[in-house]
């Protein structure tokens, strides 16, 4: 059970916060939307507002569990980048080293000029390597299958590269990568990609460990953050929820928990979006960055690493409406930079919502999503599974009204 403060306490207007949990239940729940949601609206270390509602699986009269397991897909990019930070601090590595002095498939990487489909790709010289920091901002050229807008990510799918239960391995990912052309010259736009599945597999070279148990030994059991995995065991699986996909036909199920994707560890560990977690954990994570790199006695990262991260660090200070070339590019992007891992509030007038300049934030493809803003030192972390992510405006609705609950 998580323990509620006094949300007058923390400055929060108290009926005002309350009526957050009534507005996701008219809006999402009652009309089928959802079938569930747990949202967490915290200030400093201390919780205002838990909420847990609906239910957890199709068929199954029984409520979402207060320690439910989600998938949190793109969510993982942010631990995978902490694990990775940990090592520059370690000085085994910086974020101006060339992807290719420990990767080395991936040297000589060209840009793509033409060809795909039935005809061989032809290309160009990149005009500056591929650089780790490229790999935590997505500039590195790179893309993902699912964007559906290219010969390149046409190629991926084609391959099946992205398949978590496939044939590859990470080092099986970066050969793939190794034999198709990059979308563009590294550091000269952004598009979200596999870039920090990249960033996943250098961890293991560098460290000559098992992503996972990496994880486990920098992150997660400093943290406590023991319901957080690539894989559900079958002890847990009780506690694992049902994932709907909304398609324009209908919702249907896209995975069932019984059966789940999660419940055997997969071949391709996805530093991506791998993971599942759970609230609880998963504040655990945003308190530990709040508090500059400690929580509770463990430090994970130093105060100034944290603060490295989480400033803008797409080139000539852009923002991701002008840099981006497919996702993310809409007007409401304006304004919002990218750091080592997160999307970054530059000026809020710009994204035409509420929040603080240095607001840091992410979401996931099942629709989880969460902020933090060491201005008001809030966290906001919600939880649901349907995909995609884009359908509804949650996301910017939940930040009006966190903000409009402010004393």
């Amino acid at each position: 059970m998580t323990a509620i403060a006094d949300p007058a306490s923390l400055g929060f207007i108290p009926e005002r916060l309350a009526f957050i949990p009534e507005f996701l239940q008219q809006r999402y729940l009652d009309g089928g939307r959802f079938r569930n949601f747990q949202l967490l609206v915290g200030r400093g270390d201390e919780v205002a507002l838990f909420e847990t509602r609906g239910i957890a699986r199709e068929g199954i009269d029984a409520p979402l569990r207060e320690d439910a397991i989600f998938r949190i897909a793109s969510m993982t990019k942010p631990v995978t980048s902490v694990a990775f930070m940990t090592l520059v601090e370690r000085g085994e590595i910086a974020l101006d080293d060339p992807v290719h002095r420990f990767l080395p498939e991936l040297r000589g990487l060209g840009v793509y000029a033409s060809g795909g489909g039935d005809a061989p790709f032809v290309t160009r010289p990149t005009d500056a390597p591929m650089r780790m920091i490229d790999l935590l901002r997505h500039t590195s050229g790179l893309t993902y299958a699912f964007q559906n807008r290219s010969n390149v990510d046409l190629a991926y799918r084609t391959g099946r590269i992205e398949n978590w239960h496939g044939n590859l391995d990470l080092d099986g990912l970066v050969a793939a990568l190794a034999e198709l052309p990059l979308e563009f010259s590294p550091g000269t736009a952004w598009n979200y990609s596999v870039s920090t599945d990249v960033l996943g597999a250098v961890i293991q070279r560098v460290t000559d460990m098992p992503l996972e148990d990496y994880f486990r030994e920098v992150v997660f059991g400093p943290l406590g953050m023991d319901d957080t995995s690539f894989a559900v065991p079958d002890a847990k699986l009780g506690r694992l929820g049902d994932c709907w996909n909304l398609a324009p036909e209908g919702t249907s199920m896209f995975d069932r928990a019984e059966e789940s994707l999660w419940r055997k560890p997969p071949r391709l560990v996805s530093g991506g979006g791998g993971l599942v977690s759970t609230t609880a954990d998963y504040h655990r994570f945003c308190r530990m960055l709040l508090n500059g790199g400690a929580l509770d006695g463990a430090r994970v990262l130093g105060r100034k690493t944290v603060e490295l991260m989480t400033v803008n660090h797409l080139p000539g200070g852009a923002d991701l409406a002008a840099m981006s070339r497919s996702m993310f590019s809409e007007a409401q992007n304006a304004g919002t930079g990218f750091g080592l891992g997160f999307a970054i509030n530059l000026d809020p007038a710009r994204s035409m919502a509420p929040g603080s300049p240095g607001e840091y934030y992410w979401g996931g493809l099942y629709s989880t999503a969460f902020f933090i803003d060491p201005v008001e030192r809030i966290i906001m972390l919600f939880m649901t599974q349907l995909q995609p992510s884009t359908v509804y405006p949650v996301r910017r609705e939940l930040k009006t009204l966190i903000y409009s609950a402010l004393a």
